[in-house]
């Protein structure tokens, strides 16, 4: 083809691409603003950013600088081969991951997700993978993010059994999610088979590091310093990769809300933050009878909190007192929100950010693919294993 029709033909697609975009955005925010208001959309909009960015951003950013101080104390001192000499015979015929991948499970467990990337930007843990296992890695990782707190927050509620239902059905999640992207790697491309590279430094850095080294071996509290140094190094990394994903939890979780969500108390909008048009459980009370077969709902409006995990699990949780006074709450409602809480997450506000920061931008859409399916699975699982419980 003649250079000037291939230019055209890009420039006449761009054109109509364009047209398209301005049509279909102006149409999704006239209808939003109808019901809204114009006023109270763009105050909620930017109200709601803004309170992400306070409450939220600067929650995951302490996250991720104290997760990151702690993984590299882990792998200063000896951790990640222990854990590597410990579960490698576990971690690789279940999820195929080297034995040191557990610190991906125990840590956003403990946290949140973007533990997951703390340790997929450190070079000295990267190394016991390979490039097929360090990208599936993410979604092995994102699959355990906040579960300590909403285990405990369902303990709290009052039930012991469900939430543990929950977190095995979300290991089964795991299990598939990690396991399927895999595959899914390999077949695209065979390069991802090999081991991820290892990073050299620079015979200036080289001498910088041996300078450091002999200085720590003729100082008395060398062990104290190697910790000092440790956990100063991973906080950095972590204020590093907590500007990261500024951009994926503000805008993607501002969506989600305004999707989401409805009127204030009063059933007026007055453009506080997460107001919206509450679309998405509308749409799902249409369908409630697939909900009811999946996960034993009664009630359309509990789909409200998975719709919710998508964006942040946290928010999703202080719906359940509501579910509560309400009567919708039972135990397998609990397994199921256990489930479903801590397979996604929040995954959604995450994931581009994170794969983002790893260099695999395009891949995000189809980690987000699978992991929302295998959240969907947990949720079925645990639905099953409380019938089998109830049964016992």
């Amino acid at each position: 083809m003649d250079i000037k029709k291939l230019r055209y033909a890009l420039l006449q697609r761009k054109t109509i691409e364009g047209f398209v975009f301005i049509i279909v955005f102006f149409a999704v925010f006239s209808y939003i603003g109808n019901i809204m208001g114009l006023s109270n959309m763009l105050n909620t909009i930017m109200n709601t950013a803004h309170d992400l960015l306070l409450q939220t951003v600067f929650y995951l950013m302490g996250v991720v600088v104290l997760s990151g101080a702690l993984s590299r104390l882990f792998i200063e001192f000896g951790v990640v081969r222990i854990f590597e000499f410990s579960f490698g015979r576990l971690m690789r015929p279940i999820f195929h991951l080297p034995g040191v991948s557990i610190l991906g499970a125990i840590m956003p467990f403990l946290s949140d997700n973007p533990a997951v990337l703390t340790l997929a930007k450190d070079p000295n843990f990267c190394k016991y993978f390979k490039k097929y296992q360090l990208i599936s890695f993410i979604n092995y990782g994102t699959a355990f993010g906040m579960g300590l707190i909403v285990v405990v927050f369902m303990l709290g509620k009052g039930y012991a059994v469900e939430p543990l239902l929950g977190v095995l059905a979300a290991i089964i999640g795991c299990i598939i999610s990690t396991r399927i992207f895999q595959k899914i790697l390999l077949s695209m491309d065979p390069s991802f088979d090999e081991m991820v590279p290892v990073v050299t430094v620079s015979a200036e850095e080289k001498r910088t590091l041996e300078e450091r080294r002999n200085e720590m071996l003729q100082a008395k509290e060398s062990t104290f310093i190697r910790f000092l140094n440790a956990l100063l190094d991973g906080g950095k990394t972590g204020v590093d990769l907590g500007l990261a994903i500024i951009p994926g939890v503000v805008i993607i979780s501002t969506a989600v809300f305004l999707l989401t969500f409805g009127p204030g108390p009063d059933g007026l909008y007055d453009g506080s933050p997460y107001q919206g048009i509450a679309i998405l459980p509308a749409l799902a009370g249409k369908i409630n009878f697939i909900f009811d077969w999946l996960f034993g709902f009664k009630h359309p409006e509990l789909i409200a909190f998975p719709i919710t995990s998508l964006g942040t699990v946290g928010a999703a949780l202080g719906q359940v007192p509501l579910f509560i006074t309400q009567g919708f709450l039972d135990g397998n409602v609990v397994a199921v929100f256990t489930a479903i809480g801590i397979s996604w997450s929040g995954f959604l506000s995450t994931y581009s950010a994170i794969f983002d920061a790893i260099g695999y931008r395009q891949l995000t859409s189809k980690a987000m693919v699978i992991h929302l399916i295998s959240g969907l699975i947990a949720g079925v699982v645990a639905h099953w294993l409380y019938l089998l419980y109830s049964l016992i």
